[in-house]
């Protein structure tokens, strides 16, 4: 998998978008490129799993996953916190699945800026990520449910995709060096 760029971000050469979120299935590794990307860019970081109503944690830790519905509430809780940040002038990084498409421009919809970066992960390497993960509520049998709704940036969203099976640091390089190219 290499560096794929689907609608390059706009900006001034050499900036990044104010507003990122780390998008893919579990075991991606959304919240470790996230913090990484954040702190390389001295931004906030936002982690999508806390912002999840306790009823979506206990659905997903007793293997039942969440519906377009369910997913409403969190998203939308995702796009205020993103927007508060852009709007006081902060950097952002969110960590977020954002699986479908109408999630993504759900979260646009709180800011139009929002670069989308795709983790690019194989299902068996996101099982086996997901089934050594310790304290975290998202069981491995999940993870084929996340694969079946995903529906990859296309090529007209704001969005880079990457290679999630690189280590996080050459990840948030490439990210790095492709934001401040377009």
């Amino acid at each position: 998998m290499d560096e794929k760029t689907a609608q390059a971000p706009t900006g001034a050469p050499g900036s990044v978008p104010p507003a990122i979120v780390v998008m893919g299935v579990a075991g991606c590794g959304k919240s470790a490129v996230g913090v990484a990307l954040a702190a390389a860019l001295g931004v906030t970081f936002i982690e999508g799993d806390r912002l999840h109503p306790p009823e979506n944690v206990a659905r997903m830790a007793s293997g039942e996953p969440l519906t377009d519905e369910l997913r409403e509430g969190w998203l939308d809780a995702i796009g205020e916190r993103i927007a508060a940040s852009v709007g006081k002038g902060e950097g952002v990084v969110a960590a977020c699945s954002a699986l479908k498409r109408s999630y993504r421009d759900r979260l646009s919809s709180f800011c139009p800026q929002i670069v989308f970066l795709y983790l690019e992960i194989d299902p068996a390497t996101a099982r086996r990520r997901v089934g050594n993960r310790k304290g975290h509520f998202m069981p491995a049998s999940l993870v084929d449910s996340q694969f079946a709704i995903l529906e990859p940036p296309a090529a007209d969203e704001r969005a880079l995709t990457l290679d999630a099976t690189r280590p996080v640091g050459e990840v948030v390089a490439a990210a790095v060096r492709q934001m401040r190219r377009s």
